[in-house]
Order: C-alpha cells, then sequence, then structure tokens
C-alpha cells in the first residue's frame, strides 16, 4: 500500500510542475511514513541533508559547473568555432561539421549540456543561417551536439552517475572519451547524408589557405592546455576527479583574467554555478530520501526476483532498460533520471553479468537523446530561447539525429570494447 501511494504521489507531483526535489521529498517522505511512523521520517529528516551531500567527492560537480561558466565568459568557444569553420567550412556542410566539431571540443572542457547549447545557438547558429543553411539543419546539429558535454569528460552527468551507482568517477570518466569520439562522428556522417540528399540545405563555404588554416591553430592553446590538465589528470591518476575540477576551474578563472573578462560577467558565472550546484544539492537531499523508501520496500530486490522467475535473457532486458531510458529522457531531466533509475538498474544489470562501466555509457548516450526529443528537450528549448526559431522546427531537425543515435547505440551494445578499453589501460 506504502510503495503505490508513494510512486503514484511522485508521478502526481512530477505531473503538476513541483520542483523534483520536493517531489522526492515529499514522495519519499510519506512512503516512510506510512512504513515506519512519524518518529523515524523525523530523525531522517534531521540526518540526511547534511550526510547526503558532504561527500568529498561531489565537489567536483559545481567545480566542473563553474569551469564551464568561466569558460562561456572568457570567449574561447567562440574562437573554437571560427577555427573548425576555416579548416572544415569548404567541406559540404561544413559548417555543420564545425558545430559538431565545436560541440565536442567545448564538451572536452566543461560538462554542461546546457551551456555548450547556449554557446553553439550564439556562436554556430548564426553563421549559418546567414551562409544561408536550412534552418532544420542548423538548429538539429547545435541541439545534438550540445549533448556531448554530457558524455566527453569532464561531464557532471558521469559523475553524478558514477556517486549514485558506487563507480570509480575516474574510470568512468575515461570510459566516455572513445563514445564521445564515435558519437562526434555520427553527427558529421548524419550530416554528410543530409546534405547529399538536398545539397541546398547546406551551402559551402569560404575556401581558405593553408597558410591561414595553420595561423588559426595559435587559438587553440587555451583549450588545449585545459584538456591536457583535466583529461591528462584523470587519465594518469595524478590527481583524483575532485582535485582535477579544482584545477580545472582554476585554469578557467586565470584564463579569464588573462583575457581581461570584465568583473560583472565573471560574477554572472559565480553567480549561475552556484544556483545550479544548490539546484542539484537539493535534488541530492530529496533523491536521499526517496531512496531509503526503496531501500525500505525492497524495490530492487523484487525486481531482480521478478526477472528470474519469469526467464528474460539478459539482452531483452537490457533492450527494455535502454527503451526505457528513451522514454523517461522525454519527461525527465538527466539528474532525476538518474536518481530515479541507477539505484534499481545498476544492481539489475549486474546481476545479470554486464559490466557496469559500459552499462553506464549505454545509459548516458541513450538519455541523451532526451535532450532533443519532445516534450521536453532541454537543448531544443534553450536553442529556441537563444534563436527565436520555434521548438518544432528544431525538434525536426533533431530527428535524423537520434535515429543515426540508435544505431551507435546498437554498435555499442554489440562492440562493448569500444568502451571498455581505455578504462582498462588506466
Amino acid at each position: 500500500m506504502a510503495t503505490t501511494v508513494a510512486l503514484g504521489l511522485f508521478v502526481l507531483l512530477m505531473a503538476v510542475g513541483l520542483p523534483v526535489a520536493l517531489t522526492f521529498l515529499v514522495s519519499g517522505g510519506i512512503g516512510i511514513y506510512m512504513l515506519l511512523g512519524p518518529d523515524m521520517i523525523a530523525g531522517l529528516l534531521t540526518t540526511s541533508p547534511l550526510s547526503s551531500v558532504q561527500i568529498y567527492a561531489l565537489i567536483a560537480i559545481p567545480m566542473f559547473i563553474l569551469m564551464a561558466n568561466l569558460i562561456t565568459v572568457s570567449g574561447v568557444t567562440d574562437e573554437l568555432f571560427d577555427v573548425t569553420k576555416i579548416w572544415v567550412g569548404r567541406t559540404p556542410g561544413g559548417l555543420a561539421h564545425a558545430t559538431a566539431l565545436t560541440g565536442a571540443i567545448f564538451g572536452a572542457v566543461s560538462g554542461s549540456s546546457t551551456a555548450a547549447a547556449a554557446t553553439l545557438a550564439s556562436t554556430s547558429i548564426p553563421g549559418m543561417l546567414k551562409q544561408g543553411y536550412n534552418k532544420r539543419l542548423a538548429t538539429g546539429v547545435a541541439a545534438i551536439s550540445g549533448t556531448l558535454a554530457m558524455l566527453i569528460p569532464p561531464s557532471v552527468a558521469m559523475v553524478f552517475y558514477a556517486l549514485i551507482a558506487d563507480l570509480r568517477v575516474s574510470h568512468l570518466l575515461i570510459a566516455g572519451l572513445v563514445p564521445g569520439i564515435l558519437v562526434t562522428i555520427t553527427i558529421i556522417l548524419t550530416v554528410l547524408v543530409l546534405v547529399r540528399m538536398d545539397p541546398d540545405h547546406a551551402p559551402a563555404g569560404q575556401r581558405y589557405s593553408l597558410g591561414e588554416k595553420i595561423r588559426s591553430l595559435r587559438n587553440t592553446w587555451s583549450f588545449l592546455l585545459l584538456f591536457i590538465v583535466v583529461i591528462g589528470a584523470i587519465y594518469t591518476g595524478i590527481a583524483t576527479p575532485t582535485e582535477t575540477s579544482a584545477i580545472g576551474a582554476l585554469a578557467a578563472l586565470l584564463l579569464c583574467l588573462w583575457r581581461r573578462v570584465p568583473a560583472h560577467k565573471l560574477a554572472k558565472a559565480v553567480r549561475t554555478s552556484a544556483e545550479t550546484s544548490c539546484m542539484i544539492a537539493l535534488i541530492i537531499i530529496g533523491a536521499s530520501v526517496f531512496g531509503y523508501f526503496v531501500t525500505l520496500t525492497q524495490m530492487t530486490q523484487s525486481l531482480i526476483q521478478f526477472v528470474a522467475d519469469i526467464g528474460m535473457s539478459r539482452w531483452a532486458v537490457l533492450a527494455f532498460a535502454i527503451l526505457l531510458y528513451v522514454v523517461l529522457g522525454c519527461f525527465m531531466d538527466m539528474i532525476t533520471m538518474l536518481i530515479l533509475t541507477v539505484p534499481i538498474m545498476v544492481p539489475l544489470m549486474n546481476s545479470l553479468g554486464f559490466d557496469p562501466y559500459w552499462f553506464a555509457v549505454i545509459v548516458i548516450v541513450t538519455a541523451e537523446l532526451g535532450m532533443v526529443t519532445p516534450p521536453f528537450g532541454l537543448n531544443v528549448f534553450v536553442i529556441s530561447k537563444y534563436t527565436g526559431i520555434p521548438v518544432g522546427q528544431i525538434f525536426h531537425g533533431s530527428l535524423p539525429h537520434v535515429v543515426a543515435h540508435l544505431i551507435l547505440i546498437f554498435l555499442l551494445v554489440l562492440f562493448p570494447g569500444l568502451i571498455t578499453w581505455l578504462p582498462s589501460t588506466m
């Protein structure tokens, strides 16, 4: 009875638009109250908020968010798009390829998908539209390219997943590197197919000489420095991901000071980072209460036993899990989805013999689709806000990339070594 009431209340509160943190807190709290009474829920509410957020590894999340926002105000991404435009702008769909490459590069020094989408909306889309690109093609590639920040390290979603699933943060971050490159290639190939089908949607760009291309590389030193600092420190083990996040944020701050970024822009970056971090902390507090309720009801054990009793093959269970994340991604943000499903799905997948790091990357790649699929694709609404283009056109432009992503997920399932190889060398 308590399980039915709590889950029903959770769905109802989500449907009416109550903040996610309060939804977890209210539904979980009422469930615990029904199971154990007022004394237990009172004791839990007095201890859970502090214990759930005083985790050392959790510091990496606000630090990576701060690094992303500082990089955004530094203007580095504008220069990166210009560099990629010079190198690939002349090829069919060149500016769209440059957008995908810029999204990958920005993801390699940030970790925030919405920040990446906002940056691409203000840098790449105006250039594509000015050159005569089709609106659906231009906005679709920008929306899907923004999701690369969720996969390519450093990734806030990866850190969050590792903390929930009790995995090594460094290994999971590195596990996303090769799939992130493959997703970037998939976006570029999808654009090539779309341009081949209708060349008028992506006119040829300006031609640049080899000398101009080489000279443009001088603007990439700051990105290369940050990339080496962040990825190199994590991969080699010189610093933990938490320490690396602080070093990366400091490096981004020094970059802003060197570029003489105005004080009001720095203050805005810090304020935005604090707001986002506090929101995540509140979600974690609410989720800890809901997670305790899930533990009391033994939902995970019941699900594992149910799968064993009906005799489903592990591949059928995996297919169902992927479909579940595709559907949930249409209605929930990444953090909510991970908190709600990871504590249940990870033990189930472990019991079926799947590698936990491999499954984590599959989940993140699948959840990327939720950022560009209706009705609540967050990246789509961010791009619509910055460009004024209707969300319907952007969703339509993202559809080919969703199909291509599903094909890539199938390949990652067939060849798990694409994910597990690089972490195994650490």
